[in-house]
């Protein structure tokens, strides 16, 4: 890391790349900037934790709302995380990926900041705190899925050297106040190099949304990020988790339910039940058609994300049939009976079957957010405490 990221302690304020499609470029900041916009990294002011370290939102004093990731160790493998991300980041701009407002590294320090996201995450609506206030309706939905596809089009196929997400899922899709999606958090990301169709590397991911080849033998393609968005679409469709635990202790899979229904056509019996039947039934049906196209166990037999943005939009690719079984495999016994503690865990393998889980970093960039009500503008008080004294 060394020189590359040494500039931060300074009070100068670097530009980085250039805007495109509207995005501001990125810079590097300031220590002391981002203690002061997150007020001093108040508990009050911190979004969420997990193994990586922290998240805290702070407003910048020009006003802009941000959301600071401070990392908690120093090790190599932090380091490591720290620079992919950085270094990804620093490259896409899309309007459907959450891009680099900036960062921070000193000699103690690693700091990266996003733009603030008011709607919080897809999982947030779909499982947590917003859940019962149903904001997502079909339409929103509908916006999420072919945004998020769209965005993952980008990484795959229009930029250079191409880019595998490696953890797509609920936590990682951010929402505008528009409701419009960004695709978030790229530090298991890797960078593919023209000509290579496929890398085999430690796994790294949330189990639920691991494509089989990937989880039981650590072989990467864009093919598994096709596999995971095509669980977040069945997750999105259905509101259920990926992998839900039944009595007893029994795990079940999203595929292992909605097979049953998918095979059936039964499909209005797999749309969520807090859409009260409010939804486009041929919608319906595309949306669950492209997920079950992406599931499929072979790599080879699902769509290229290109492919998958032509199905969630009513056009249907050629030779890509509507699908109407499911046919993905079930993870191995030894995977789930690793997952005690949470459906939401992290796993991680030398891709060999050795793995091991870790919940903490299961809630991506911006935390399990459950202190969003307690925020406090640290300019705000400054501002009242000016007031009072006048």
């Amino acid at each position: 890391m060394g020189s590359a990221f040494s500039c931060c302690d300074s009070d100068k304020v670097d530009e980085g790349v250039p805007p495109r499609d509207g995005h501001s470029p990125w810079r590097i900041f300031t220590f002391k900037e981002l203690h002061s916009a997150t007020n001093g990294f108040s508990e009050d002011n911190k979004l969420g934790e997990g193994g990586f370290g922290s998240v805290y939102w702070g407003k910048t004093s020009d006003g802009l709302q941000i959301a600071v990731k401070q990392l908690k160790s120093m090790n190599s493998k932090a380091e490591m995380e720290f620079a992919v991300e950085v270094e990804v980041l620093g490259r896409v701009r899309h309007k459907n990926l959450l891009g680099l407002r900036g960062y921070c590294a000193s000699a103690e320090q690693r700091l990266i900041v996003y733009d603030y996201m008011p709607n919080l995450s897809l999982l947030s609506h779909l499982h947590g705190q917003f859940a019962a206030e149903v904001q997502l309706d079909w339409k929103k939905r509908m916006k999420v899925a072919i945004g998020s596809a769209e965005g993952l089009l980008y990484l795959h196929h229009e930029v250079t050297p191409h880019i595998i997400h490696r953890d797509i899922k609920a936590s990682n899709v951010l929402l505008d106040s528009n409701f419009d999606p960004l695709v978030a958090d790229f530090g298991f990301a890797k960078l593919i190099p023209d000509g290579v169709s496929h890398m085999t590397t430690r796994v790294k991911g949330t189990l639920g949304y691991l494509a089989p080849e990937y989880a039981m033998w650590g072989k990467v393609s864009e093919s598994c990020d096709v596999y995971s968005f095509g669980i977040l679409l069945l997750e999105l469709v259905t509101g259920r988790k990926p992998i839900e635990k039944l009595p007893g202790g029994v795990k079940r899979t999203i595929t292992e339910w909605a097979e049953p229904y998918i095979e059936k056509g039964r499909f209005r019996e797999l749309a969520d039940p807090k859409l009260r039947g409010n939804f486009d039934e041929e919608q319906l049906k595309q949306f669950i058609n492209a997920a079950a196209l992406c599931v499929q166990s072979e790599p080879e037999r699902r769509p290229n994300m290109k492919e998958v943005v032509e199905l969630l939009k009513g056009n249907e690719p050629k030779g890509k049939v509507m699908q109407l079984r499911l046919k993905s495999v079930k993870y191995g016994d030894d995977l789930v009976s690793m997952d005690q503690a949470s459906d939401d865990e992290d796993y991680e393998s030398d891709g060999k079957g050795a793995g091991r889980y870790d919940e903490s970093d299961a809630y991506g960039v911006f935390g399990a957010m459950s202190n969003v009500q307690k925020m406090h503008d640290p300019y705000k008080r400054y501002a009242d405490r000016m007031g009072k004294k006048g």
